[in-house]
């Protein structure tokens, strides 16, 4: 699968919510991993590298409420948005799974419709060139709608992995990715690339983006990996 379609690991232990789940977010053009439970769902974190987490809060073992406060108390995975499902309704259950982190709260039953513009909401937030948004730094603006790349009003032709390294960036700029993240958000996880490939790719966006002279915008940072800004 392309690595531009924003994964979500959907967290359910009934199996016939799991599937109902993973039809429409696969309908919706997103990849899918699925856990039954909270041991699986932490582990799948680390494998999958998910951009959303949509999280019941009734699991067996590790509970949906523990999930969520262990992925928001971790450096590496507290900017993961979390959407929790739950069939508690009251405010007091509300407010609990807001302030262990979770980023919107869904109460069962729900409109499929409805979660599905709440998960593309937190994705426009987290992952803003996944879902077509249009984002700016500095000269440079990239539209991910209609894959066009301008610096200080000029067209710049880059090729779709140079494209996706260059939105990864400037969704944060300032962040500093290691080529492994780079491989696993602009690759995918399940294609075997090797680091310098990283390299090389960075190479030739740095040639595009330095094309009409202007200044190089992205950072070496020695024994880390790469940064805008």
């Amino acid at each position: 699968m392309s690595s531009e379609q924003p994964t979500v690991l959907v967290v359910e232990d009934e199996a016939a919510q799991r599937a109902v789940l993973t039809y429409n977010l696969e309908a919706e053009g997103f990849r899918v991993a699925a856990a039954e439970n909270g041991e699986e769902a932490l582990l799948m974190v680390e494998e999958e590298n998910p951009d959303i987490v949509v999280l019941d809060w009734m699991l067996p073992e590790v509970s949906g409420i523990e999930v969520c406060r262990r992925l928001k108390t971790r450096a590496e995975t507290r900017a993961l948005p979390v959407i929790m499902l739950s069939a508690r309704s009251e405010e007091v259950d509300r407010v609990r799974g807001l302030e262990t982190g979770a980023d919107d709260y869904v109460v069962k039953p729900y409109s499929v419709v409805e979660l599905m513009a709440r998960v593309r909401a937190q994705l426009r937030r987290a992952r803003p060139a996944t879902v077509g948004v249009r984002l700016e730094h500095e000269d440079i603006v990239l539209d991910a709608e209609t894959h066009r790349v301008t610096r200080d009003g000029q067209d710049l032709k880059l090729g779709p992995t140079e494209f996706r390294l260059l939105a990864t960036f400037m969704e944060k700029p300032g962040r500093v990715w290691s080529r492994e993240q780079l491989l696993d958000r602009v690759w995918g996880r399940d294609i075997y690339v090797d680091t310098r490939t990283v390299d090389v790719h960075i190479g030739r966006l740095r040639k595009v983006l330095m094309r009409n002279g202007g200044t190089d915008p992205l950072r070496t940072v020695r024994g880390a990996g790469y940064a805008l800004g």
